[in-house]
């Protein structure tokens, strides 16, 4: 085989006049094509992110496919090709408990990636507008403003169905039956099906995978709209407005009453015909703004429904912020506004769609504030070094004396008004700090 190209990639995408996935023999063939693997491998590298059960870098992908690709690509021709086992990534969920991951081989990961390049067109335009998750041009912003219109219309209790474990309990049999629907190429089913039952390692072990679909690779988000396209499907033959993320699904009703009923209905479909066990305890009948869709809530007003970031999600967004401004991890401050920027930024970024969150991101810079004071209070060990450096900032020595020695706690010390002052807003704009609201001001 020839060389693929160089390390970043960038030699590696495909030109406007080659020859595209689609183009030759059958649907495995089209899979395999030189370009459908070239503009993959580009992808996966994108990507990034963790080594499989082999160790093997995403960076280590070229070499090794120069090296290996023809041997690989006659196993899958032939259909002897085996998925190593995926690796078991336990991920905290925000709620309590943990979410299973499962992280596959650069390879495996490659070579799933190529799948989901030739079965997307095939399934995709066939999905339901009200799916938003995990697909071109749909976003979990689109599903929120969807949302919103609903509740807007007069739908104003919101049915809140969660499925349990669903990436975890997938039925094989049932999913690949709706593969099938579309695929016609045995190769192809069976390489997907040994996907699905590659195993996972745990603590060194390989155990068997007879049902669910790990996340972590790129097939399973593709694999689990293909599933739940049925209950698409069932909800507008039964004209409800709803939306759906992945396996989020939310539906919006005008009574509680029609809710309650939605809901039963849906649990019986769900386990009944798609095999995917509901979670009674956290599914739920109730108005909009007491229920959390994709990290957002809602307030009514007289103006109309807005948009906002949930409670859950600013309590999470705390959790982080503590974390990063714990006074227990000796960090230089330059380094630790490095890390709180990182974040906020990726985080406002999110939920810059909230139209009514001045005031809680307000409140949330003051409170970051507070936890920075403390962190620099403590890095002043010394009374003589706390008493320098107040003065310098512009405190009256008496003052700074009186705070210096005092035997209060470093949280209480913080809200002194002189500290207020000292390492107030200007002071850590001046470190560098951007602020939660004025990530949001800048919309």
């Amino acid at each position: 085989m020839k060389p693929l190209g160089t390390q970043d990639g960038q030699s590696l995408a495909v030109a406007p006049n080659e020859e595209k996935p689609g183009a030759i023999g059958g649907l495995l063939e089209q899979v395999l094509d030189s370009g459908n693997l070239r503009l993959a491998l580009v992808r996966v590298k994108a990507n990034k992110g963790a080594a499989g059960v082999d160790g093997m870098q995403v960076s280590e992908l070229d070499q090794y496919l120069t090296e290996h690709w023809d041997g690989i690509r006659e196993k899958l021709l032939a259909g002897t090709y085996k998925p190593a086992p995926v690796r078991r990534v336990e991920i905290p969920k925000p709620a309590g408990g943990v979410r299973l991951l499962g992280v596959p081989t650069a390879l495996d990961r490659l070579i799933q990636q190529m799948l989901h390049q030739v079965l997307s067109p095939i399934f995709d335009p066939g999905f339901s507008n009200s799916s938003y998750g995990f697909r071109p041009l749909r976003s979990a912003h689109q599903a929120v403003v969807k949302a919103k219109a609903y509740i807007d219309e007069g739908y104003r209790w919101m049915v809140e169905v969660d499925a349990e474990k669903y990436f975890d309990r997938v039925n094989h049999d049932v999913l690949m039956a709706r593969v099938e629907r579309k695929v016609e190429d045995r190769r192809v089913l069976r390489l997907i099906r040994r996907f699905l039952r590659s195993g996972v390692m745990v603590n060194g072990i390989v155990q068997e995978t007879p049902i669910g679909t790990p996340q972590g690779g790129p097939l399973s988000p593709l694999l689990g709209n293909v599933l739940l396209d049925d209950l698409d499907q069932e909800l507008e033959l039964r004209g409800h407005r709803f939306v759906r993320y992945a396996d989020d699904i939310t539906v919006f009703v005008r009574s509680r009453k029609a809710g309650e009923r939605v809901l039963q209905s849906l649990r019986r479909y769900l386990e009944e015909r798609l095999r995917i066990k509901v979670n009674v305890q956290k599914s739920h009948v109730d108005r909009p703004w007491k229920l959390t869709l994709l990290g957002f809530s809602f307030l009514p007003t007289r103006k109309g429904v807005r948009i906002r970031i949930a409670p859950k999600s600013l309590q999470r967004a705390k959790d982080t912020i503590r974390e990063l401004t714990a006074r227990s991890w000796s960090i230089a401050m330059e380094e630790r506004v490095r890390h709180l920027n990182r974040y906020l930024r990726g985080w406002v970024g999110y939920f810059k769609l909230a139209d009514a969150a001045k005031s809680p991101l307000a409140d949330l810079d003051e409170w970051l504030r507070h936890r920075l004071r403390q962190c620099r209070l403590k890095e002043w060990k010394r009374a003589k070094t706390r008493y320098r450096e107040l003065v310098h900032l512009g405190v009256n020595k008496e003052k700074a004396r009186n705070i210096s020695g005092s035997r209060k706690g470093l949280w209480r010390l913080s809200l002194t008004p002189q500290l207020h002052v000292a390492l107030g807003n200007a002071y850590w704009r001046g470190l560098g700090l951007t602020f939660a609201s004025d990530l949001y001001g800048k919309r």
